[in-house]
């Protein structure tokens, strides 16, 4: 039997999503808690693989659970929900828990996902490792207009992480904005149909520097046609990441916290 599960954690004190051998994750605590409870072991799939101290304010997992669980019934999953959350430490939450098909795929079946960065640059503990501090005055405008040319569908080569391996670095980015939160605070949205390895942090740290001055807003064309990391920013710190949007076909599941088609 196979569910989707709808989660948000607090990635501080994490190793990234994924199962590591000698760290802690997310996916080893959820099962974990789901073996206990289930008496089976209870393997699960991310929609993604967060970075380690990276967040998700709504993520998507899907998992098997052993035979004897096909009694459920659909009233029971709010009941599932509360008994989980009650063996997962106070980091990771779950929102909720649905029956699917058994082809349904957390990762694969995704069509979007969008991420939020949280910057500051005034010292302020109730932001700490929660969003990243800068140094100094941002050129928010400057930064706006670099992000205008990340819109579209392009090799994001030069924001991947080297030796990702990956099959492809083509993304479509639908957006790319900055927000204002107030005179020391910004965000950056930005969502596409799929991210490679460090893109997000990648980018940021390049905008960053268009906002410090460092290099212009019409550089990232040239940035990006290089196909070349070195050719990018530095990575910013996964602290200040948030996985905050997935999107499924309608015909997947009716979720609770994100869009579907």
């Amino acid at each position: 039997m196979r569910i989707f599960i709808e989660l948000a954690f607090d990635g501080t004190h994490y190793h990234g999503w994924q199962r590591q051998p000698n760290s802690i994750s997310i996916q080893e605590v959820l099962e974990d808690a789901m073996a206990r409870m289930f008496g089976a072991p209870c393997p699960v799939m991310g929609c993604g693989r967060t970075d380690a101290g990276v967040h998700a304010k709504y993520f998507v997992a899907h998992a098997e659970l052993p035979d004897d669980a096909l009694k459920l019934k659909d009233s029971s999953w709010g009941e599932v929900t509360m008994k989980l959350n009650g063996m997962l430490p106070e980091d990771v939450a779950i929102f909720g828990c649905h029956g699917v098909n058994l082809k349904s795929h957390a990762r694969f079946d995704a069509v979007e996902r969008g991420y939020t960065y949280y910057v500051h640059n005034r010292k302020d503990v109730f932001l700490q490792g929660r969003s990243t501090r800068v140094f100094g005055d941002l050129d928010v405008g400057a930064m706006q207009r670099a992000s205008n040319h990340l819109v579209g569908k392009r090799d994001f080569a030069s924001f991947c992480k080297a030796g990702s391996g990956q099959g492809t670095t083509m993304c479509d980015v639908r957006e790319a904005r900055w927000e204002i939160l107030g005179p020391h605070r910004w965000a950056f949205h930005i969502s596409s149909d799929r991210f490679l390895r460090n893109m997000v942090r990648a980018i940021v740290g390049t905008l960053l520097d268009v906002g410090r001055g460092k290099c212009d807003a019409d550089d990232v064309p040239r940035i990006l046609e290089a196909r070349n990391r070195s050719a990018a920013g530095k990575s910013v710190l996964g602290c200040g990441l948030y996985l905050t949007k997935v999107t499924y076909p309608k015909a997947i599941f009716t979720p609770l916290g994100t869009k579907y088609l």
